[in-house]
């Protein structure tokens, strides 16, 4: 296996030729709550937010293991489901 093609396995596809190590990802969670969203202000006031979502509307926040908190415009689920097919592949 080429070194490109092992790093590739370790990426997860958060859309729009955006993506994050696998192993950095603590959670994936739906926006529609106010602890997200107060969430999210934290991150923004403290220099934690990554904004991947191309100016589309934000429909999951990815938490890392660095505490940035970064935005997709993917939906929750079909990010889970992105994670687990690339699990299984491993």
């Amino acid at each position: 296996m080429s070194r490109e093609s092992a790093i590739g396995e370790d990426l997860l596809n958060i859309g729009f030729g955006n993506y994050l190590v696998r192993a950095r990802i603590v959670a994936i969670v739906t926006t529609n709550s106010q602890p997200m969203r107060r969430l999210r202000e934290e991150a923004k006031e403290n220099g934690r937010l990554i904004d991947a979502t191309q100016g589309r509307k934000t429909r999951s926040f990815i938490l890392l293991d660095s505490n940035h908190l970064v935005l997709s415009a993917i939906q929750t689920e079909t990010l889970k489901q992105r994670f687990a097919h690339e699990e299984e592949d491993d």
